[in-house]
């Protein structure tokens, strides 16, 4: 005998070497490969799948006449089954009353049951051999099978491929038992997929691998693999799917066999018994499956078109049409994109933009581009949404980032497009970059185009333009650039180039900066605006500032104009209160009475600076804050909003909108404050989104401009940003060991209105600034396992809508003006959804649907004390 049994000597001899199986012999094994879909916490009874059982006959064709432990095995299946992974009722199950060949047909199953051979080598799979011409499914199963011959007889770790991909194995052996885990973290594919840049947005996975191998007399004698893939969405761990797959190898006999041939290798002994059989590989190879009866692009269009009318955008059918359109044009062509794109109406086509270009394909991509004409006027609208379509993509290519390029050096009809290229371009740049992409050809010409920017041109708006581009670009060479501009004449360039500096990781923030930003908001050479200096002094409190930085912010308190006196004070307990980071050290100096009495913490005003908690869940917490700076005239200076998530210590922008206004004191016949005497009348807008910032929004500039929309101005909001996100968006492909593949797409998509407004009463003494965000969310992740004979699938998901409103009301008939901040968020329905769906190519299907609603109340968030009482004072006089 030739396989490790008997003496002592020989035991030792194979721990060394590898499993060998016996000439002349034939080992009959009986085999099953399960794969079974469910919900993570749902039990296996309810799981949707099926199982596929045969019998597998192995035996030695040829040994290696030098090395022993090398030897040509030869396979095959036999009495194949095809049956449902759970157990279900008669009613219920499809495969009841079916034979193996009704399923897979009779090519796939002769196919199947055709032999195929293996090269063993020290017990690992070096070689399979098969007809090529076979389909892939089939001879991904025959990996399968041939995977369960993985194994080692001595403890230890190494890297080796199966059919589930290249993978790091530990192994652990005992004298008949072992243990084989893979470390699926490891393992390379050959397919690669996507995920969302953010990790707050995206999903996590979770897998283990293990083999429990039992040996008799130096045989395997059985093999069961468990094997299980968790993938779930990060802000909402609830929705997950889990992938369970399990193989079972057991021996039921050993009868006499082939015999050994002779030959002098590998290649000439497998043309000699089949010459069709060439090596095919040992991972598991793409599978391209047909979509029987599934709509084309031009029918899935008609059915959801209604649902993505603009009136329709705050309903959560507009997402969940999003979504579904979204996959349709991953499949489609250009010529059927253009076509749905050419015949679509004008109320809808900004939503299809949307949607054509986040579906990031090459044919979705080269179809948007021809369809619209950047060298025309016409078009804003439709243009400004391509734009922030690809500002938001979840895996933006080199590709994209050049067509931007070409579009911002051909000629463009508007200045607010070539405003808005320029400003997306830093947004790509910056998720290129991060997925290590920088040092290529376009990334690099962008790269240097953009730092180079600000100091090519004289023209103020381009200026803005590149700084606001350096600003969603975030790279570390731009530090010295904005730090430059922070000290800007230009009170706008200082406040975007300082807001800039504000959102890069605090350990770039150099001492050379925040002497620059010190030197600013003390005005060391020269008087700075307010909203410039404020800015200034948030950058240094988030940048981990020393003790005498601190101390001497402290110290300014009581020495600044009015209103800036009170922003000061109110963030310095905001940091307090939130034990944000710099508040131990604000603590330390506060023990300090001259930095710390009652004339420096009694300062009155109406500025504040506030946050909160929006949401706390064991998934994500969201916070809000919000920053308002008066002038002290009682006119609005800045209004400044945030919300933020964080989730498994990642962190997300998700809304940044900002409100400015100057120069408007002359209206109620008040005094500027120092440094803002000769400021132009002007009030806008910006918004930056999910960690990209938008083009600002202008209400007016200059005085005539001012008054010509106050004597026409109607009260109704503007809007900021408008249309479909895909705000998650994850894909890959999961090679089981088992040989099937599940294919694992997870998507949310969010349709938002967010709209501002400044309106001002000079009768009633009186304005009013609003932000209104209105949204609708649909997050949906499906798992499906296709053999194009039998596929079973997995859905979950959850959808809301929600409404949050952000009014100021100032009051300036009377000092100290009252100001009244309210922050509500309206009661919003929240569904959870579960669906499962098993299906045979005869058209038999089973499905099964679940889903959970809830209405969550509504709420007005909480801002400080002194807000509620202005409040009740305000609408007292209101009353």
């Amino acid at each position: 005998r030739l396989n490790c049994a008997g003496r002592e000597v020989l035991q030792r001899y194979c721990a060394i070497a590898g499993p060998r199986l016996d000439n002349d012999k034939l080992y009959r094994y009986s085999y099953s490969a399960e794969v079974g879909l469910n919900r993570p916490t749902g039990s296996t009874r309810g799981n949707t799948g099926f199982r596929i059982s045969s019998d597998v006959d192995i035996s030695l064709v040829w040994r290696n006449p030098q090395i022993q432990d090398e030897q040509l095995l030869r396979l095959q299946i036999s009495n194949v089954q095809v049956e449902s992974a759970g157990k279900r009722s008669r009613k219920n199950n499809i495969f009841h009353g079916s034979s193996a060949e009704s399923i897979l047909g009779k090519v796939k199953l002769e196919a199947l049951q055709r032999p195929f051979m293996v090269l063993w080598k020290m017990g690992k799979i070096r070689s399979l051999y098969a007809h090529k011409a076979e389909p892939a499914t089939i001879k991904n199963l025959k990996r399968g099978v041939a995977s369960m011959l993985m194994m080692q007889l001595k403890s230890g770790k190494m890297s080796e491929a199966d059919a589930s991909g290249k993978c790091l194995v530990e192994y652990k052996a005992t004298k008949d038992q072992v243990i084989r885990t893979k470390h699926l973290d490891t393992c390379k594919t050959q397919e690669m997929g996507f995920t969302t840049h953010s990790p707050v947005l995206g999903i996590s996975g979770k897998s283990t691998s293990e083999t429990v191998i039992t040996l008799e007399n130096g045989i395997i004698k059985s093999a069961d693999v468990e094997e299980t893939h968790i993938l779930s969405i990060n802000a909402r761990q609830k929705a997950a799917a889990k992938v369970l797959s399990r193989q079972s190898l057991t021996l039921k006999k050993i009868e006499v066999g082939p015999t050994e041939v002779a030959g002098k290798d590998v290649a000439s002994v497998v043309k000699s018994l089949d010459d069709k059989h060439m090596s095919v590989g040992v991972m598991v190879e793409k599978v391209k499956t047909k979509c029987k009866g599934c709509p084309n692009l031009m029918d899935t269009w008609k059915a959801v078109r209604s649902q993505l009318e603009p009136e329709s955008l705050s309903k959560a059918e507009a997402p969940r049409s999003f979504l579904a359109l979204l996959h349709s044009l991953r499949k489609a062509s250009k010529s059927e994109i253009l076509t749905v794109l050419r015949n679509c109406s004008k109320t809808v086509l900004p939503q299809l933009v949307d949607a054509v270009t986040s579906a990031q394909t090459p044919s979705s991509h080269s179809a948007i581009l021809e369809f619209l004409d950047f060298s025309k006027k016409e078009g804003l609208v439709l243009h400004e949404r391509f734009l922030y379509a690809c500002g938001f993509a979840s895996h933006p290519t080199e590709t994209m980032l050049q067509s931007l390029l070409d579009l911002a050096q051909g000629k463009i009809g508007s200045t607010e497009i070539k405003e808005s290229i320029v400003i997306i371009m830093g947004a790509l740049l910056r998720k290129l970059c991060l997925k290590g992409a920088c040092e290529l050809p376009t990334v690099f010409k962008v790269k240097v185009m953009l730092l180079a920017g600000p100091d090519s041109t004289q023209m103020e708006s381009e200026v803005l333009m590149y700084l606001l581009a350096l600003k969603n670009a975030l790279l570390p060479e731009g530090v010295p650039v904005l730090a430059k501009y922070a000290e800007s004449e230009v009170g706008a360039f200082s406040t975007i180039a300082i807001t800039a500096l504000q959102r890069y990781d605090p350990q770039l923030i150099t001492p050379e900066v925040k002497k620059t930003l010190n030197r600013i908001y003390h005005q060391n050479k020269r008087i700075y605006e307010k909203n410039v200096r404020a800015a200034a002094a948030d950058v240094i409190m988030s940048s981990s500032p020393s003790y005498m930085e601190v101390k001497n912010l402290l110290l300014s308190i009581g020495h600044l104009p009015h209103e800036m006196n009170k922003y000061m004070l109110s963030k310095v307990q905001d940091i307090l209160r939130f034990e944000m980071p710099a508040c131990k050290l604000v603590r330390q100096v506060m023990k300090d009475m001259v930095s710390h009495n009652y004339d420096r913490f009694s300062k009155t005003g109406s500025s504040s600076a506030f946050s909160g908690f929006m949401a706390r869940t064991a998934d994500v917490t969201c916070t809000y804050n919000l920053d308002i700076l008066y002038s002290g005239s009682g006119v609005l200076r800045r209004s400044n909003m945030n919300i933020y998530g964080q989730s498994n210590n990642a962190f997300l922008h998700g809304l940044q909108v900002t409100i400015e206004a100057q120069g408007l004191e002359s209206l109620i016949a008040a005094t500027p404050d120092e440094g803002e005497e000769e400021l132009e009348s002007f009030a806008g807008m910006s918004a930056l989104l999910f960690d990209v910032q938008l083009r600002p929004v202008t209400f007016f500039k200059g005085y005539s401009d001012l008054m010509s929309k106050m004597f026409s101005i109607s009260g109704d909001p503007i809007s900021v940003v408008k249309g479909l996100i895909l705000l998650t968006d994850h894909s890959q492909v999961i090679p089981l060991q088992s040989g099937l593949r599940a294919s694992a797409e997870f998507q949310g998509g969010l349709a938002i209105d967010i709209s501002g407004g400044m309106e001002f009463s000079l009768w009633y003494r009186e304005s009013k600034t609003s932000v209104n965000n209105r949204g609708a969310l649909v997050v949906i992740g499906n798992v499906t396992v296709d053999t194009g004979f039998v596929s079973a699938g997995v859905e979950v998901g959850f959808e809301t809508e929600a409404t949050l409103d952000f009014i100021t009301t100032v009051q300036f008939s009377e000092y100290p003006f009252l100001v009244c901040m309210q922050m509500d968020k309206t009661t919003f329905p929240f569904r959870e959804t579960v669906s499962k769906q098993e299906k045979l190519p005869s058209g038999q299907t089973f499905s099964l649907k679940r889903s959970r609603d809830q209405l969550v109340p509504g709420s007005e968030f909480p801002l400080h004390q002194e807000n509620s009482n202005m409040c009740k004072k305000v609408f007292e006089q209101a009353w």
